[in-house]
């Protein structure tokens, strides 16, 4: 089918916190859509039915245009909004987005969309069980374990800590990105504010073994491994400013690594992409020590496409560029 023939919906903002993010990615995924020549149209479905006339109001921060709400999710998605869509590229980041919310509303119309299916987002969006699938296909993850309310002892949990693999370690959000949430603890004193800060993200907290060494993360683009690319943050851990602040950061694709441990980190990016069931594109993110053990982090189903998102920089150290890549992904969800 030609381009023009087929209508793309952008799906920019929601009522996750990463809201904004979403905006830049979508902002970017647009401007790829109208250079291929598909039909578009944007829908912020955190708007429901009550969507802005004008297209720069989508992307405008903090517009006072109406309540922004996951309720409005349900709404939007059932109107006639989506009645001529043929595919919706998602550029939701974050709750309602990643977790399969949107997905089953859209399959339950019938509407093809970009990037994982319902359980395999909410598998990927939820670390423990992400974490529990990696170790079925042996994928190395970190050591952890989880708080399940805010109530639970800091003094048991810090015990459990020194117990398990001691300081430092990672207190994050059980079901956030863009670590939102997130804190790097060095030692008892941070534990209390770690756990109150997660839990204003989610309703359970993980405690997680820290990894020293690279920051490492693997493209997936439908079943193939793209190249291993290593972030430098300027803070030691790849946080919201590093990931978001021009500057903030160093990004070398390919990284520098012997071959096999490329290889090692692509078959272990693919097995854990697999493990969950992703399909489309994803990202699959590792922590390498001074030695060479991977430990796999995490998998997002869908992965920024801002200006320093890490997808689009990985697929051109292919060849791909940003609009060939977005047609892929369009290409992929339309079979």
């Amino acid at each position: 089918m030609e381009n023009e023939k087929i209508t793309i919906a952008v799906l920019v903002g929601g009522s996750s916190p990463e809201r904004e993010v979403s905006k830049e990615s979508g902002k970017a995924i647009l401007v790829s859509v109208k250079d291929l020549g598909y039909r578009y149209k944007i829908i912020d479905p955190a708007y429901g039915i009550d969507q802005p006339d004008n297209e720069a109001d989508f992307f405008k921060k903090d517009i006072d245009f109406t309540e922004v709400s996951n309720i409005n999710y349900v709404r939007c998605i059932n109107s006639d909004l989506f009645d001529d869509v043929d595919v919706v590229f998602i550029a939701l980041h974050g709750k309602w987005g990643e977790d399969g919310t949107v997905q089953s509303l859209l399959e339950l119309r019938g509407i093809k969309y970009t990037g994982a299916g319902v359980l395999s987002s909410a598998l990927a969006m939820d670390k423990t069980m992400s974490k529990i699938m990696f170790q079925h296909f042996d994928v190395k993850t970190p050591t952890w374990f989880m708080i399940e309310s805010p109530d639970e002892s800091h003094s048991i949990i810090k015990q459990k800590i020194k117990k398990f693999f001691g300081y430092p370690c990672i207190i994050k959000a059980n079901d956030q990105g863009s670590t939102f949430g997130l804190t790097l603890c060095r030692g008892d004193v941070e534990v209390s504010h770690a756990i109150a800060d997660a839990f204003k993200y989610s309703n359970k907290v993980m405690v997680e073994q820290y990894i020293p060494g690279r920051e490492l993360t693997v493209g997936i683009l439908d079943q193939q491994a793209l190249p291993v690319l290593e972030i430098i943050p300027k803070h030691g851990l790849y946080d919201y400013e590093c990931k978001y602040t021009d500057g903030m950061s160093e990004y070398i694709v390919p990284a520098e690594l012997p071959d096999d441990v490329k290889n090692h980190l692509q078959q272990q990016a693919l097995l854990a992409y697999n493990s969950v069931g992703c399909a489309n594109y994803g990202r699959v993110d590792f922590r390498l020590t001074n030695d060479n053990k991977s430990y796999c982090l995490e998998v997002n189903t869908l992965p920024g496409m801002t200006s320093h998102s890490l997808i689009p920089k990985m697929a051109a150290a292919v060849g791909i560029d940003f609009n060939k890549l977005i047609d892929k992904i369009i290409k992929y969800a339309l079979m």
